[in-house]
């Protein structure tokens, strides 16, 4: 009793006595520290508001785009429309300050409404030409729509207790560094254009499992990009406090996505080791090191995107199948490698393992909310939904979202049944 009455006093006298006191020391000062602390919340509150008028302002549109029964081309070709998406302008601080503008993004997604899979393209209003006039160029005998967006279908309160309908939604991130690649198209010999019978698409798995959804499932995959900015590394010094560069005060300095591969590649290589007095250096690599060194110098040099992937699974209460759950995560494991990179969660709908860390299901609730209206919102990059990104060049990008040819054969896939030809050019005007 003597000690927890000590203990009481002693924080007593703190918060009572010590606050005080510092206050009052502080006080007669307020003219030199308080000026600076309202500007800074003030100028934060400024550019909140600003970004999110930009961002309200933005009109956006869904483009559906039907794929042909017969798609010769490689994955490639999805490389090349890929140049589109990427934007790079930042315009002037002045417009990013008092406009709010930021850097545009896009969404790539496949989608199963009850079975029948479709592609779509959610992107600012303004870039609608220049996506068509990109995927035409590569792929002249697609069909490309301007749509109602799907998830507009699904009642905003999906996943509550007063919903019919039950909701599973889970994000995605890398499972090692950004410069090592995913397994690609590259990989499955798709860069060869072998005839159909003999591809091996890995994009074929997930399409069947989209295509196995039975009538009120529905499961979306959505892959957000936006061109690559500088950040700071993830991979650090030697005590991997500090970054692999430092600013004129020991403070890390933003790098882009290459020169943290460039960086890897001397770890690997060993480049930055200096033999010892009277040592010759041989740099001899293991074969799993060769191969994990010439896949990341293949990656990082293509173009980069920061990227986000959402998943969503979402039925009728009574028919809602957690197997599905299983079917969508399981749909991404062909794209990984043991030596390289792969997916894997990073934050799902279900994220308690034991009862008593929600015991009234509200934190669950609240995060499904979150979840949906983040995909609906095609929210990643900033406020209200800022997470931070990965990088995915556009080889890799191509691989998870192309345009599947006969190899797969899902019936349920929304292909057109009809070739489109041009018409003559000989007919009178």
């Amino acid at each position: 009793m003597e000690f927890v009455s000590a203990y009481n006093t002693f924080f007593y006298s703190f918060f009572a006595g010590g606050l005080k006191d510092f206050f009052l020391l502080i006080l007669p000062f307020a003219w030199f520290w308080l000026p600076p602390i309202l500007f800074l919340i003030l100028w934060h509150t400024y550019r909140h508001y600003t970004l999110k008028k930009y961002l309200a302002d933005t009109k956006w549109i869904t483009l559906e785009i039907k794929v042909p029964r017969e798609v010769t081309k490689s994955p490639q070709a999805m490389e090349l429309a890929l140049a589109a998406f990427h934007q790079t302008s930042d315009k002037t601080w002045y417009d990013r300050t008092f406009s709010g503008y930021v850097r545009p993004w896009f969404s790539l997604e496949m989608v199963s409404i009850g079975g029948v899979v479709r592609f779509f393209v959610r992107t600012p209003a303004f870039f609608k030409n220049f996506i068509e006039s990109s995927m035409y160029a590569q792929y002249p005998e697609v069909e490309i729509y301007e749509t109602e967006d799907y998830v507009s279908g699904i009642p905003s309160n999906v996943g509550q207790d007063d919903s019919e309908w039950e909701l599973w939604a889970a994000e995605l991130e890398l499972t090692k560094a950004d410069p090592y690649p995913i397994r690609t198209y590259i990989d499955y010999g798709l860069d060869r254009d072998p005839k159909e019978e003999f591809k091996n698409d890995p994009l074929g798995t997930l399409i069947e499992f989209l295509g196995s959804l039975k009538p009120d499932e529905q499961v979306w995959i959505q892959i957000l990009i936006q061109a690559t900015k500088k950040r700071f590394p993830k991979t650090g010094g030697p005590k991997g406090f500090w970054g692999n560069t430092k600013h004129l005060f020991g403070f890390r300095e933003k790098q882009d996505w290459q020169a943290e591969g460039a960086a890897l590649l001397d770890k690997i290589m060993k480049r930055n080791e200096k033999p010892k007095p009277g040592e010759f250096k041989f740099n001899t690599l293991s074969s799993s090191e060769d191969l994990v060194a010439k896949a990341i110098a293949r990656s990082i040099a293509k173009q980069g995107f920061d990227c986000g992937i959402r998943a969503v699974y979402t039925a009728k209460k009574d028919i809602f199948n957690k197997i599905r759950v299983v079917g969508t995560l399981t749909s991404f494991k062909q794209f990984s490698s043991m030596d390289l990179n792969g997916f894997k969660p990073k934050r799902t709908t279900a994220p308690f393992d034991y009862p008593w860390q929600d015991p009234f299901g509200t934190r669950t609730a609240r995060i499904k909310k979150r979840l949906f209206r983040a995909y609906r919102e095609r929210g990643y990059f900033y406020i209200p939904y800022k997470i931070k990104p990965f990088v995915l060049n556009t080889e890799e990008l191509a691989t998870i979202f192309h345009f599947p040819g006969r190899a797969v054969e899902t019936p349920t896939l929304g292909r057109i049944e009809s070739r489109r030809g041009e018409p003559p050019s000989n007919l009178p005007l």
